[in-house]
């Protein structure tokens, strides 16, 4: 569904970001995995490597907080690629802080991270993509951009930031034919999720219609439909991935 894509996730050294890298290098794509280190970066090259040599596969560990990294790395990606169709911006951090032990500080750590490291890689990527004459670019939102969550606002405000840039991008960058959309998972089976004890993951798989919690695999599914040709005709959308939990 990607063959001789080339695209750039974020994030993607384990998770959602490891599961849409895989299923990006099934389907043919060569993939940029960007981390927040080198040795999670490496590890990830080796195991992804040690399951297929053939795939086409790099990796950088950019501070996706500081714009000009960014913009070198992703400047990279094109002098060696030679374009970028696919960006998704998969890094982010979650949060549960309640209100009363909230301090600027923590609130500007998250937004900085889920929202202004998003657009540091958007703003270069964008100007190759109008170069080349068009791309793609995911975000990650999540369920509680809809819905909100009982502590942690920071968390929600950001990912409900994710979903203004979405629309907004996508009506700004239509014409150039970038199309522009978001997935919002619901609860994924991360490595935290995965560490609960039962006592607290059942409640949470009662509340979900699906009566299951969602697999990695399952949004990297989402990233693919919207990333191929597929959906061609799809931006400005925020895909929701999460058994019916909206509430």
């Amino acid at each position: 569904m990607l063959k001789n894509k080339v695209a750039v996730v974020t994030g993607g050294t384990r998770g959602i970001g490891y599961a849409t890298v895989k299923k990006f290098l099934e389907n043919g794509a060569a993939v940029v995995l960007f981390g927040s280190r080198q040795e999670t970066v490496d590890k990830a090259l080796a195991s992804l490597k040690a399951e297929n040599p053939a795939w086409e596969v790099y990796g950088a560990w950019p501070d996706l907080a500081d714009a000009e990294a960014v913009a070198g790395e992703v400047g990279k990606v094109k002098e060696t690629l030679g374009k970028i169709d696919i960006l998704v911006n998969n890094a982010g951090m979650s949060d549960s802080t309640p209100i009363d032990n909230y301090t600027a500080q923590q609130f500007a750590k998250v937004m900085q991270l889920n929202v202004s490291a998003m657009m540091n890689c958007i703003m270069p990527t964008v100007k190759i993509m109008k170069e080349q004459g068009g791309g793609c670019i995911l975000n990650t939102s999540s369920m509680v951009s809809i819905c909100g969550q009982p502590s942690g606002v920071a968390y929600p405000t950001s990912k409900s930031a994710v979903n203004g840039l979405t629309w907004s991008l996508a009506r700004e960058l239509g014409p150039s034919r970038i199309r522009v959309n978001a997935v919002a998972p619901g609860i994924t089976k991360t490595d935290m999720v995965a560490a609960l004890p039962k006592e607290m993951i059942d409640p949470l798989i009662n509340a979900i219609p699906l009566r299951r919690v969602g697999e990695p695999e399952d949004i990297a599914n989402a990233f693919l439909f919207l990333a191929s040709d597929m959906a061609s005709y799809v931006t400005g959308e925020i895909l929701s991935v999460d058994g019916a939990m909206r509430t």
